[in-house]
């Protein structure tokens, strides 16, 4: 587990003795499971807040002082301490979770094995290589459930979870792509496992495109996907009865085979389902039936053992019936972009020293208040590969730490020659311009653009900058 310093001579299986002992510093596994544990707290007690620092230092009952020298890792507290921070968070202290920090910079490990000794200069190297790998992992995907750099959007967070506990509850989380909306996901479903419901994430992205066009494979694929998930054997076959009919089928199998052999509550998350928006036929049917058990759990005990959440980058461009629609019903939540001082606390869990109102306003110039792109110049930042300022200039010049994201986003782009064209008139425009409501919804849902009432602007400057020059060198 720890650096081993190997120009020491081989001890006996007796505990090496040492002076004076002051005290003992959290190992990277001691710091990983109070870090989870707190995080849990957090979830369960608090509405998913953090906890700042003197708020821990209540719940603890120790002094902050006290706290930031256990997170220091670099100055020992005593054991019965490090005992009360983990009590605290119902957890037990053990041998593994922490080293003894001596007068003479070694520790010492607890164990029934020959050991060598260890140095604390090789311990504390290993542990802080620990410590940014988990907080300045590279920002590609969802934020993890144990990152200190998930950004609370009050009151999303609070809605949710409270929404969630509600008997059959429905969830619609909007957003483009890279807003956050699977990093909340993962937070949602880590509380609803702490209240001990069944929890299903179905991405339709996963799903065959052949399945998508044919509703019966469509709804046995979503049956498959929900019993594989809750551990089940599916038995799709045996419980469906296509005389019925597909949609009665899939329905039956949930309340009699799904729902009633539940004693929990079942939280189904269907992510990305604007896909369903290609295919109209099968979208107008497969959204009637999400309707239809929403309406079912206002009557049916069985039915509100179903919490439905619905993720989507955007609008539906397909004409629904506004009473077979699961878009206008249950609790919206959009999530919008980060605040300057949203960016400017992220900053400061990136530990960078920021004034205020100064170094954000220059990166949101560039990108906006744009999730994905805020912490990827974050993580560059933090990591001294680069200054603000050329990041910024090889941003405009070539796309710099961006070109990746640009390219995906020129490849999909490219993909339809309707939207090159729509696109070329959004950044080439002095002011805002009209678009036709489908092109405009697809091109939000792939986040290239914002709204301005009725007509619309590219996201960020970056964009404009960058999309401005490929379009034009396409045409040329």
């Amino acid at each position: 587990m720890y650096a081993k310093n190997f120009d020491t001579e081989p001890m006996n299986l007796q505990q090496h003795k040492t002076k004076r002992r002051r005290g003992v510093v959290l190992t990277s596994v001691g710091i990983q499971r109070l870090q989870e544990a707190i995080i849990s707290w957090e979830i369960i007690k608090n509405k998913g807040y953090r906890l700042t620092l003197e708020e821990l230092s209540r719940q603890i009952n120790i002094s902050t002082k006290t706290l930031s020298r256990l997170w220091s890792l670099s100055k020992g507290v005593d054991q019965k301490t490090l005992k009360l921070c983990f009590s605290a968070f119902n957890l037990k202290l053990s041998e593994e979770d922490y080293t003894v920090f001596n007068d003479d910079d070694e520790t010492e490990v607890f164990d029934l094995q020959p050991k060598k000794s260890y140095t604390y200069k090789d311990n504390f190297a290993q542990v802080s290589t620990y410590q940014i790998e988990q907080h300045w992992s590279y920002p590609d995907g969802p934020v993890a459930l144990d990152s200190p750099l998930y950004i609370e959007r009050p009151p999303v967070e609070e809605l949710v979870y409270r929404e969630i506990i509600r008997p059959g509850c429905v969830i619609r989380i909007r957003a483009p792509r890279q807003m956050g909306k699977s990093s909340l996901v993962l937070r949602l479903l880590a509380f609803a496992d702490i209240k001990g419901y069944h929890t299903i994430n179905v991405n339709c992205h996963q799903i065959d495109d052949h399945c998508l066009s044919d509703l019966n494979k469509l709804l046995r694929c979503l049956c498959w996907k929900i019993a594989q998930q809750l551990n089940m054997e599916p038995n799709v076959d045996q419980e469906w009865d296509d005389e019925v009919g597909y949609k009665l089928s899939c329905s039956f199998y949930l309340q009699k085979y799904i729902l009633q052999q539940s004693e929990n509550p079942i939280v189904l998350v269907l992510s990305d389902v604007d896909r369903l928006f290609d295919y109209p036929h099968i979208a107008q049917e497969f959204f009637a039936l999400l309707r239809s058990w929403c309406e079912e759990a206002r009557q049916n005990q069985t039915w509100q053992k179903l919490r439905l959440v619905v993720v989507y980058s955007t609008e539906q461009y397909i004409s629904l019936d506004i009473n077979r629609s699961p878009f206008n019903i249950g609790l919206p939540i959009r999530l919008s972009e980060f605040s300057q001082t949203q960016v400017e606390d992220l900053a400061r869990k990136y530990e960078l020293d920021w004034s205020p109102g100064h170094e954000s306003v220059q990166l949101m110039s560039l990108v906006g208040g744009h999730p994905a792109l805020i912490q990827l110049a974050l993580y560059h930042l933090a990591s001294r590969t680069l200054t603000l300022q050329d990041l910024i200039a090889e941003a405009i010049a070539n796309g710099g730490i961006y070109r990746h994201h640009l390219w995906r986003h020129w490849i999909k782009l490219q993909s339809n020659a309707n939207l090159v064209k729509k696109y070329t008139d959004v950044v080439t425009a002095q002011e805002s311009v009209a678009v036709d409501p489908v092109d405009a919804y697809k091109l939000e849902s792939l986040g290239l653009i914002c709204f301005a009432g009725d007509r619309i602007l590219p996201r960020c400057e970056l964009y404009r900058t960058y999309f401005k020059k490929q379009l034009y060198t396409t045409m040329v």
